[in-house]
């Protein structure tokens, strides 16, 4: 047996000879020093200990990914056990009950007017140690809507509403009998503003009900180009820019299967809406008169045609009873976009006494507001002429 060991120990040293100006050879590489029977133990690294040769050992560890704050959830309860997480839309047959769960402590919940208003008990909230629940049973069509979940901000006794971090869901409660969420009202009168999208709140209880908007004198339907007029399940038609044309009485006719019913009639009444607050500038004829002048003090908006503007003054001889003397002048602005007028309103106040000495303020209003600017006049008493000596 001593033979073939000899033979190995000469080809391994052949072979090394060999690697020579390759490298050292394997098994003259420095190998830890074990004791007869026994494994090399691994070095141990120090955990959390840092002594005074130098600083604290750095240990390896594996990469934890951060997690991003507890998003609010939203989800229904099916069954006992049965969850769903909800999305935009949810729709439930009207009669069934609805419970949702909202992850969060506390929590505030939204819910469609109709239902802040219920006196029936049909709807109620429950904050749990994690979760804040909202039931409803015996639904009906009036139900649908928006239902919303504020988790809450608390330090101590003050609370807030996170609205950034809210959920919501819009919850159509499908009524094969009422197409249309009811309305207490068979008119509805809804103003249209210049550049003001107005929106004509036909809600249906179903996502799947077909609907079109109608004129009533003449009888027309209205063209629904989704540019001009949109439609949208959750919130009827839009106007994005009411024109005089709109005006009137209008619609909507919902069609389900063999059913088809109208909704409440909206009167639409167009106002000429102001984009803007007026911007008045006021001017006296003269800033310094002489008792027994005349004054004209005047007060100039430009703005659009069309534009309702109230002109009030303030005035010295109000403090004694003096009666207001005005006069409105409109006259059209040429040149800019669209199209504009200028609107004067003056103040006439003859024969000017000292009394009519001091601050007087031009106030004009309109839609939007209300601004106000002044001027100051100053009245003199008139020279005594002197008497010729006999």
């Amino acid at each position: 047996m001593l033979v073939p060991i000899w033979r190995s120990v000469l080809c391994s040293l052949w072979i090394c000879a060999l690697i020579l100006e390759f490298g050292h050879c394997q098994g003259d590489a420095e190998e830890p020093k074990t004791t007869s029977g026994k494994k090399p133990k691994a070095p141990k690294a120090k955990l959390g200990k840092e002594t005074k040769k130098g600083p604290r050992a750095v240990v390896a560890k594996a990469k934890v990914k951060a997690t991003a704050p507890a998003q609010t959830l939203l989800t229904q309860v099916l069954k006992k056990g049965r969850f769903q997480r909800v999305g935009d839309t949810l729709t439930v047959r009207a009669g069934d009950a609805l419970e949702l769960r909202c992850k969060g402590t506390p929590v505030q919940w939204s819910v469609p007017p109709y239902l802040e208003e219920d006196n029936e008990g049909r709807l109620r909230t429950v904050q749990h140690q994690r979760y804040g629940m909202l039931s409803l049973v015996n639904s009906t069509g009036a139900d649908t809507g928006e239902y919303t979940c504020y988790p809450m901000y608390c330090e101590e006794t003050d609370c807030r509403k996170e609205y950034d971090k809210a959920v919501k869901v819009f919850v159509f409660f499908a009524d094969p009998q009422e197409l249309f969420v009811p309305s207490s009202n068979y008119y509805e009168v809804i103003q249209l503003r210049t550049n003001w999208p107005t929106r004509l709140p036909c809600q249906v209880t179903s996502p799947g009900a077909a609907v079109s908007l109608h004129r009533e004198f003449p009888p027309s339907e209205v063209p629904v180009d989704g540019a001009e007029i949109t439609f949208s399940t959750r919130g009827g038609f839009t106007i994005h820019r009411p024109r005089p044309q709109h005006a009137g009485s209008l619609y909507c006719v919902a069609s389900l299967g063999n059913l088809r019913q109208a909704s409440t009639k909206y009167m639409l009444i167009y106002v000429n809406y102001p984009m803007a607050v007026p911007a008045p500038a006021i001017e006296a004829s003269s800033s310094s008169l002489t008792a027994g002048d005349n004054l004209r003090v005047s007060c100039t908006v430009v703005g659009e045609t069309e534009v309702a503007i109230d002109f009030t003054w303030e005035y010295p001889g109000q403090q004694i009873g003096r009666p207001l003397y005005t006069q409105e002048i409109r006259t059209p602005v040429a040149g800019g976009p669209g199209a504009r007028q200028k609107i004067q309103s003056v103040l006439l106040v003859d024969e000017v006494r000292e009394v009519d000495h001091g601050t007087y303020t031009c106030t004009a209003e309109n839609l939007q507001g209300a601004k106000s600017t002044s001027t100051t006049v100053q009245v003199a008493a008139k020279a005594k002429l002197k008497k010729k000596p006999q």
